[in-house]
């Protein structure tokens, strides 16, 4: 895909899109926000968590082995808006040429991993006294272990290059091609036989979970998205800085040169 020739864009649209995509304005803005997300995830998830593991009643099938579902579930949902969140910073690498893009998408692509780590081993220590096993070949499980993969498949390419750039180009390519696992996630309850439950929540209708168990797991998953909003931050904080004090570096040995 080629770059948008933004002379063809409104002069509005074509100053807010180098105003957001300025490192300087970047960095002003994130030192605000960061802070408060960081506290509003702590506290969220800490509330959630301690509800649901030591406060909120037993499932009458699973017992307290459904309590694995505090964290499993909100990791779950974090692995796939991690994903999306990837390939939307993908996208507008692409297309618009965004210079904080490919670093969003270098930073997003650990963080995501990390969750789906999370959600995997998780729903292993869940599958055991439910399935009698650590691990099936079931089609969930399957496409979140296909979405671990395109993670780890994302951080080693775009480092797998000596020229930054073609790494960048290589591993938003890959992005956007992993996006067709996402619905594959979704639904795969819904097209294939599996051992997982359908969605206890969904958007078309109640939830199918007693109000006691859903509310400390949507604090739960509110805190865990707020947490993955300010890891990533921070990380592109960092990685903002890191370039500027490289620049720095390189413009003053070459002046002293």
């Amino acid at each position: 895909m080629g770059a948008v020739n933004t002379t063809s864009l409104p002069a509005g649209n074509t100053r807010n899109l180098h105003r957001f995509a300025n490192p300087g304005q970047f960095l002003r803005l994130s030192g605000k926000i960061l802070p408060p997300i960081a506290a509003i995830s702590i506290i969220l998830a800490s509330v959630g968590l301690i509800w649901g593991l030591f406060f909120a009643p037993s499932d009458w099938q699973q017992h307290d082995a459904v309590r694995i579902m505090y964290v499993h579930v909100p990791a779950a949902w974090l692995a796939s808006f991690g994903y999306f969140s990837l390939a939307l910073a993908s996208a507008s690498s692409l297309i618009w040429r965004h210079p904080l893009a490919d670093l969003a998408a270098v930073e997003i692509a650990p963080v995501g991993a990390a969750f789906t780590a999370i959600c995997l081993v998780t729903g292993s220590l869940w599958g055991k006294p439910m399935w009698g096993a650590w691990w099936v070949w079931d089609a969930r499980m399957t496409s979140v272990l296909v979405l671990f993969f395109l993670y780890l498949g994302h951080i080693a390419l775009v480092r797998a290059f000596d020229d930054p750039q073609r790494g960048y180009r290589a591993g938003a390519i890959l992005a956007l091609v992993g996006v067709v696992n996402l619905p594959i996630i979704k639904f795969s309850v819904e097209w294939w036989n599996t051992l997982h439950q359908p969605a206890s929540i969904t958007l078309t209708g109640a939830p199918t979970m007693a109000p006691s168990m859903l509310w400390p797991l949507a604090l739960a998953a509110l805190g865990g998205s707020f947490g993955f909003s300010a890891l990533v931050l921070a990380r592109l904080r960092a990685a903002v800085m890191e370039r500027r004090i490289r620049a720095l570096t390189l413009a003053q040995i070459r002046t002293g040169a």
